[in-house]
């Protein structure tokens, strides 16, 4: 199949809301292109088991704006500034307030309200390359950017195979992904991520939700890893839009003395 061709039946499956699987024939120019996905996916798939436990200081930023009907019809808000004590521990985040606005608080951090993501620590991407899903990958485009060679591809996977719930504050369901990846050439590792949900059903009285991630090394315990350093989720709703600009920094090894009390919630 050209490369034009099987971007533009991508993208047909994409727009009309129906992705259908199609098995990709990559042609002889994209066989580096097909043993790069591949090798991404190993990545992706390891990624959680290759992490240690660490902890990290997440600062979330939530803006809002009204909207009707679906529409923005106001400017962005600040809302308010979480900072977050986040621990990786056994493959599971655990999540503690300390700081709302600056100010300590003993609040707990599932009682915050607003809007929240997660997944960034490779939930997302293991259901993008996990073969269940049935993900369809285009090569978009190649590109040099910190030293190094990316491979630009986009992909799709459809609500029929998708393991990606999409939650509001009562009602939730399970949605399709397509979005954009931007992959080293050499190491098969994902540097930055785009997630898009489609096939969103009318009863979460959402219109769209757009989650952006970047990953970086970052040492824990005298040891790189790649891991989210910054994080953008946008959700349209039919009377509010909300925008999440988050921070993750001061990554360490997380250890039997350290000493935070996460309590018994995530």
């Amino acid at each position: 199949m050209k490369a034009a061709l099987r971007y533009a039946v991508f993208c047909a499956l994409v727009g009309c809301g129906t992705l259908l699987w199609i098995s990709v024939a990559w042609g002889q120019s994209d066989t580096n292109a097909a043993a790069l996905i591949e090798r991404a996916r190993q990545k992706a798939l390891d990624y959680a088991t290759s992490l240690p436990d660490f902890l990290c200081t997440e600062v979330l930023h939530r803006n809002s704006a009204p909207a009707e009907e679906g529409r923005k019809v106001g400017g962005w808000v600040a809302t308010d500034m979480l900072t977050v004590k986040l621990r990786y521990l056994e493959r599971k985040e655990e999540h503690k307030l300390e700081l709302i606005n600056g100010k300590p608080t003993t609040q707990k951090f599932e009682a915050a309200g607003g809007a929240v993501s997660t997944g960034e620590f490779g939930g997302v991407l293991r259901m993008i390359f996990d073969p269940d899903s049935q993900t369809v990958f285009n090569l978009k485009t190649w590109k040099n950017e910190r030293k190094r060679r990316i491979a630009v591809y986009e992909y799709a996977v459809s609500a029929a195979h998708s393991p990606y719930v999409l939650r509001t504050a009562a009602r939730q369901a399970i949605v399709g992904l397509h979005g954009v990846l931007e992959i080293d050439s050499e190491t098969g590792e994902v540097l930055h991520m785009t997630y898009i949900a489609y096939d969103i059903p009318k009863m979460l009285g959402v219109h769209a939700s757009t989650t952006t991630v970047d990953y970086e090394l970052a040492d824990v315990g005298g040891r790189n890893y790649l891991l989210p350093v910054r994080s953008e989720a946008e959700v349209h709703g039919e009377m509010m839009w909300a925008r999440n600009k988050m921070e993750f920094k001061d990554y360490r090894k997380f250890t039997a003395d350290s000493v935070i009390d996460f309590g018994t919630g995530k």
